[in-house]
């Protein structure tokens, strides 16, 4: 193995955008960022089912602004 050439791996902590959540891993990057994580996403808690409603209701109410706009 050639000396000098590889990337630095080392711990490093990944920060959820959504709920917060921590997790520590090895990796060759400095910072790594999350969207949704599972502790947070609807498919790993069981609220799929809530997610679709929800968009649902918010395309129901974009088509309600418009139509009130014209």
């Amino acid at each position: 193995m050639k000396k000098d050439i590889h990337p630095k791996y080392g711990q490093i902590k990944a920060v959820c955008s959504s709920c917060n959540a921590e997790f520590e891993f090895g990796s060759t990057a400095d910072k790594v960022t999350l969207d949704v994580c599972s502790n947070c996403h609807a498919f790993y808690t069981g609220n799929r089912t809530d997610v679709k409603a929800r968009g649902r209701v918010e395309r129901f109410n974009k088509i309600l602004e418009k139509s009130k706009k014209n």
